[in-house]
């Protein structure tokens, strides 16, 4: 058993090291069966001496992030705590400091996983990019982000963004309004990120001029998306038929980014879902990135993580 030193520089970087209540030490000290001992106005990690040596690299992690400016919530803490458990730990040096985009309100918004960093390389680098994994792995949220600072850059004149209209066991063919309006319910989180990315009057206006378009999948057909910015979200519920056409429509200057979570497919029963076939057939082809996130990359709530994992192991 040993005992070592946590090293900080003042009292408010310990507070914001600990978090409120002492929720971070204390998801540190569970995850690694170590104890945090005061003893002269100085805090210690007391353990066997591996634990003690994770749980303190944690913490020196964790520090960093907070000296360089980022969040230390108690999500970071247990993504920190996977890593170290993994001897992955190292990895998320990459992550700091690393900023994808800029809110319409000045804040910057930063891969807060390894899994998501890769993400955004892969859009970054290749033409037609598949994100796939469980709800929370913020993949459209980075791709709307990598959408918006393409137009910024003038890299593409439009951005749109489509869904398939499948049902996810709620009916809504009963509510007033054409396709699009009767639609809008599944498009709600597209038009949230792009809000809070451009500001509300950049992104009316830019609505309103055609730069920005939102639409149902079923409205792709025919066309030739070219010099444009083209998002799939929940791709998962696409046919093999509808996302042939999807990709097929991609045009010069344009970029695609497909995002699904295969665990929530609301096909009819004996459908398969268009995004598990083109992953398995496109996969080996240049120009296309595949990466597939897991629980790990959740930054909702904790408790997501752990619903996620449960569903997962369910299904196995």
């Amino acid at each position: 058993m040993i005992s070592k030193k946590i090293e900080v520089d003042s009292m408010d970087e310990l507070v914001k090291l600990f978090g409120p209540f002492d929720e971070n030490i204390k998801a540190i000290c569970t995850a690694f069966d170590v104890k945090v001992v005061m003893q002269d106005g100085q805090s210690s990690l007391y353990g066997e001496d591996a634990n003690v040596a994770k749980a303190l690299d944690v913490v020196n992690k964790l520090r960093d992030f907070i000296l360089g400016g980022d969040s230390a919530d108690i999500g970071r803490v247990n993504y920190l705590c996977e890593l170290s458990k993994s001897g992955l730990l190292s990895e998320v040096d990459e992550l700091m400091g690393d900023v994808v985009a800029i809110t319409s309100r000045g804040k910057p918004i930063k891969c807060k996983t390894v899994g998501q960093k890769k993400y955004v390389d892969l859009m970054k680098k290749n033409t037609i990019t598949f994100g796939v994994g469980p709800a929370g792995t913020g993949k459209t949220y980075l791709a709307v982000a990598i959408a918006v600072n393409a137009y910024k850059a003038k890299q593409v004149e439009k951005i749109i963004l489509t869904r398939p209209a499948v049902e996810a066991g709620e009916k809504l063919g009963f509510l007033p309004g054409d396709l699009q309006e009767k639609v809008n319910p599944y498009l709600r989180p597209l038009y949230d990120a792009l809000q809070e990315m451009l500001g509300v009057d950049s992104y009316g206006k830019m609505m309103e001029r055609g730069t920005i378009e939102i639409a149902p999948l079923a409205y792709m057909r025919g066309r030739t998306l070219n010099n444009a910015y083209v998002i799939l979200d929940e791709a998962q519920n696409t046919t093999r038929e509808q996302i042939k056409m999807f990709l097929t429509r991609l045009g010069e200057g344009s970029k695609m980014v497909i995002t699904g979570d295969l665990t929530q497919i609301d096909l009819p029963k004996g459908q398969t879902s268009g995004l598990k076939h083109a992953i398995k057939i496109l996969k080996d082809i240049d120009d296309i990135g595949i990466i597939r996130l897991n629980e790990r990359d959740v930054v909702r709530h904790p408790l997501v993580q752990k619903i996620v994992k449960a569903y997962e192991t369910e299904d196995k």
